[in-house]
């Protein structure tokens, strides 16, 4: 049970969470080599903002719940994110760290997806790769789509 007055806590913390060392230098390696990202999130604008300007690295699109009305494990993310790309579903790879929120509508939508298991949990045969950081993301990516 939260201290009185504290329910927002956890939400208020979240601009001040670390990036983890190697989520810069491998989102910009993916960048370099042509890839474009974009953020599906869970979250509200003002949160996921405050992320990508701690990754440091240029965003092309951030779908975010608080806007569409609607939270992952449901589609509308993806649905959102190709109507306001237009992306070419073969060339689309969903990078992700949640099996349940992201890997598993990502293997519903047919999507190749590549589970980043920060935290060695068991394998999953969803992903078409899995990896322990994004350090070698941009090298897995050129190899999932040719």
């Amino acid at each position: 049970m939260l201290p009185e007055g504290e329910a927002g806590m956890l939400a208020r913390s979240l601009p001040g969470w670390p990036v983890f060392p190697d989520t810069q230098p491998g989102l910009e390696e993916a960048r370099a080599r042509g890839w474009r990202l974009a953020i599906l999130s869970n979250s509200d604008r003002d949160l996921i903002d405050a992320s990508m300007d701690a990754i440091g690295v240029p965003f092309d699109l951030a779908v975010v719940a608080g806007e569409i009305g609607s939270y992952k494990p449901s589609h509308r993310h993806w649905e959102v994110f190709w109507e306001e790309t237009r992306a070419d579903r073969a060339r689309h790879v969903h990078v992700a760290q949640s099996v349940y929120h992201d890997i598993v509508p990502a293997a519903e939508l047919g999507l190749p997806s590549v589970w980043i298991n920060r935290r060695g949990e068991p394998a999953d045969p969803r992903p078409a790769r899995t990896l322990d950081n994004v350090a070698d993301l941009a090298d897995t990516l050129d190899e999932l789509v040719a």
